[in-house]
């Protein structure tokens, strides 16, 4: 009886220690996520709110400290010293009755990047310094038909 209770004990431990092996492998992201995205310096990028480079993203965080507003399926035709220009949707939260219980509209966009700086913090980047956002219908409520916002450095 005791070589059956040692033998299930010893069972039950190598399939936790298996168990934890195959979590812990399969969370861990994939390495061309964590792969620094590939830019050149003679190409200007698009600095995030977490200070990652990009080029022509697909997605765009707007709304960093909250998340209530983000860019999305964009779709480049410019990216050049002289500026970048994208059609998309910007997701906005309508924070109503307040943001946690809000809903996320969509609206049509136009994206338009320009304001080329060197970066500060990798000067062998330039960045773009500048968003402006046109809505050509509706957009959320108090945002003006062109809304341009400065950009991180």
């Amino acid at each position: 009886m005791r070589a059956t209770v040692t033998g299930t004990a010893v069972t039950l431990a190598a399939g936790a220690l298996l168990t934890a092996a195959m979590t812990t492998a399969t969370a861990s992201p994939p390495a061309s996520a964590t792969a620094p995205p590939r830019t050149t310096a003679s190409q200007p990028v698009l600095v995030d709110c977490l200070w990652h480079r990009t080029v022509r993203p697909d997605d765009f965080m707007l709304a960093c400290g909250d998340g209530n507003s983000r860019l999305t399926g964009l779709h480049w035709d410019k990216w050049s010293p002289h500026g970048a220009t994208a059609v998309g949707v910007n997701m906005v939260n309508d924070c109503k009755p307040y943001c946690a219980a809000g809903s996320f509209h969509a609206y049509p966009v136009t994206v338009r990047l320009d304001g080329q700086k060197t970066w500060k913090k990798h000067p062998e980047f330039q960045r773009y310094s500048r968003m402006s956002l046109i809505y050509p219908g509706a957009r959320p409520d108090g945002f003006k038909p062109v809304m341009t916002y400065p950009l991180w450095d």
